[in-house]
């Protein structure tokens, strides 16, 4: 029996559509690929061509609607001169490989980029002006797509998570992000204190961010090599934290709304960071 994954140089004809068949998940023919915990199911145009762009090699199986090949040609080209399987299927089967219906014609399978220990973020870095967020308590998926691409437009150095944080990129979340998931690093903290020790030896200052009770952003002088801490969704960033924090940093507003949601809230302090540094 012939496999159903194309491995051949991809012509100017588009191939005959090959829809998946149904199967278990145990590697039976026409079954999904079975991941690991080091692997990732991407979706969506902008996440798929970024991962491409920057690491070919982590791709490991590509799933696509036949509309799109010709848009995908030098991955698919890619995908034959490396032996990486690929096939051409149907909406439906993508609905499921995605578990969602917003795939926009492409699911990959990939190994997930390292998250880095801290120390070993630190020193990759080059010295100067640099910007980086801590996400302490952010869970929701959309959120952090959100602000994965608002880090990558506003050139974050990377996204520190906390040590005990369960948060990692998702298929949802890097769709969000538009590509940006390949642009920004993410980094594992140590404990509260450590990690604070390690960030002020490197130069950066820590700022927390809250919903009120601030400094007002706007008016505040900020460092050049700063973190961000930014609070979950919900109750904020823990108190204690914010406490050991270099500045405590507020959004001024209207009153009409309480706060911003937790990813426009990044955005508007990586932009006021951002043109601070630009401006000199």
């Amino acid at each position: 029996m012939s496999s159903p994954w194309n491995t051949r140089r991809p012509s100017a004809r588009p191939p005959r559509a090959t829809p998946l068949v149904p199967g278990n998940r145990r590697g039976e023919e026409g079954a999904g690929p079975v991941r690991g915990s080091d692997e990732l199911r991407l979706y969506g145009v902008n996440a798929v061509l970024a991962m491409f762009a920057r690491r070919p090699q982590a791709l490991r199986k590509l799933y696509l609607l036949e509309t799109l090949i010709p848009r995908m040609q030098p991955l698919l080209k890619w995908c034959a001169g490396n032996r990486i399987g690929y096939r051409v299927v149907g909406e439906g089967d993508l609905n499921k490989l995605a578990a969602t219906t917003h795939h926009e014609g492409v699911v990959a399978d990939v190994l997930r980029a390292p998250v880095l220990p801290l120390s070993e973020w630190l020193e990759g870095l080059a010295p100067g002006p640099a910007l980086a967020l801590w996400l302490d308590g952010v869970g929701n998926p959309h959120n952090f797509g959100a602000i994965l691409r608002s880090a990558a437009h506003f050139g974050v150095a990377g996204l520190l998570l906390p040590a005990e944080s369960p948060l990692s990129l998702s298929g949802a979340a890097a769709r969000v992000a538009e590509g940006g998931a390949e642009a920004v690093p993410l980094v594992r903290l140590p404990a509260p204190p450590q990690a604070l020790a390690q960030l002020r030896e490197a130069g950066f200052a820590s700022a927390a961010t809250l919903v009120e009770g601030g400094e007002d952003l706007f008016a505040a002088r900020l460092p050049t090599r700063m973190v961000y801490v930014m609070g979950a969704e919900g109750e904020g960033m823990d108190r204690g934290l914010a406490g050991q924090c270099d500045l405590r940093l507020s959004i001024p507003g209207s009153g009409a709304v309480e706060s911003l949601n937790v990813a426009a809230a990044t955005a508007v302090f990586l932009s006021v960071a951002a043109n601070r540094n630009a401006a000199g």
